[in-house]
């Protein structure tokens, strides 16, 4: 017996209509009429270097509802675009081409100009993250920009359209790698207001005590509440990661988010089912689970009636919505090709640190 999805597929898909502009353009509208989110994941990890410029324009030129990518702070208090809160060996070369060898100083104690000679444009073919992401094209000389460069980008390429969902990176058990979270707030608050992008942002983590803090200093923009229940990455057990509430004091991980006063939860994909997916709606909670990467994932997540996903690989989730006869997001044509793709770099020598593994 097949189990009908929860929600109709149908309801799935962008919406269209014509809108008229001061010029008398007609020209295509979006906003209030989306009804699927499909975000890509630090741009577009699986195919080009993760929260660069580059991997931002691979994101649009695909067709996204929402880009997804993280930040941190720099010495001077400037929010810039990166997952760690301090360069990943992976993925980072210092000024003079050499692959780091280690986690590098965190960013908060890295002026803007000592992070912008670091080169993110590939992945270190030692690495075993080299291995999870094969298909990701290099673009040697990617810089890590700040937020501000980001959205003139966006603003550049003309995708008026897209939404950005910002995590606010910071980790419970490294304090002096992270900002008080009321300062962290009010820096990204300033950058997504001096550029007139409050009413296209989300701001996202897993420390629920900075989505606390935006709650009272920014309570115009969206949150979403990141959450993870695995094995070696649980942030609803202990309250650490939770400002204080503790799953075993709820009867599940959608009401504990609902009692933080969340109206979106982002949960691993692995943590999400059928029932706590009705629950979540019975809370009035929206649900976009992270990072789903393989079709029969995608197609199954959205039969669910998920309200959109975040992915590595947008173009499979535009495949997979193509399939199910949902209408995806427009593409942004890409910028002119002033340089191809670089050479793969020489193989480096294998590398001998120990990287936590990446979840997200």
């Amino acid at each position: 017996m097949t189990t009908q999805p929860p929600f109709t597929v149908q309801r799935l898909s962008w919406l269209r209509w014509s809108c008229t502009t001061a010029l008398g353009l007609s020209v295509w509208c979006a906003g209030a009429a989306l009804a699927f989110d499909a975000q890509g994941h630090r741009g577009a990890r699986g195919l080009a270097p993760e929260n660069t410029l580059a991997g931002i324009e691979q994101a649009l030129a695909i067709g996204v509802t929402t880009l997804e990518f993280d930040v941190v702070l720099s010495a001077e208090g400037v929010p810039v675009v990166s997952h760690d809160t301090a360069p990943n060996p992976d993925i980072t070369r210092d000024a003079s081409g050499k692959w780091l060898q280690s986690r590098g100083k965190p960013f908060n104690q890295l002026s803007l100009e000592q992070i912008a000679g670091l080169d993110v444009g590939r992945i270190n073919p030692a690495s075993r993250y080299a291995r999870d992401f094969q298909n990701q094209a290099p673009q040697d000389g990617e810089r890590i920009p700040t937020l501000a460069a980001l959205f003139e980008r966006v603003k550049r390429l003309g995708a008026g359209h897209v939404r950005f969902n910002i995590e606010l990176k910071l980790h419970p058990r490294r304090p002096d790698e992270s900002p008080e979270p009321e300062a962290f707030v009010r820096a990204v608050a300033s950058v997504i207001n001096s550029q007139g992008m409050a009413s296209r942002t989300t701001l996202q983590s897993f420390d629920w005590r900075v989505l606390k803090a935006s709650q009272s200093i920014a309570p115009g923009l969206p949150l979403s509440f990141l959450s993870a229940q695995l094995a070696r990455f649980n942030t609803l057990a202990e309250g650490e990661w939770t400002s204080g509430l503790k799953l075993a004091d709820f009867e599940d991980a959608p009401t504990m988010v609902a009692a933080a006063g969340g109206r979106l939860w982002s949960p691993h994909f692995n943590d999400l089912s059928q029932a706590t997916l009705a629950r979540a709606r019975s809370l009035n909670l929206r649900v976009i689970p992270w990072t789903v990467n393989e079709p029969n994932d995608m197609a199954r997540l959205i039969d669910w009636g998920v309200d959109g996903l975040i992915t590595d690989y947008p173009d499979r989730l535009r495949a997979v919505m193509q399939q199910r006869g949902m209408v995806p997001p427009p593409a942004v044509a890409s910028p002119p090709a002033t340089a191809g793709l670089a050479p793969p770099a020489p193989r480096a020598e294998p590398v001998r640190f120990g990287v936590a593994p990446d979840l997200r």
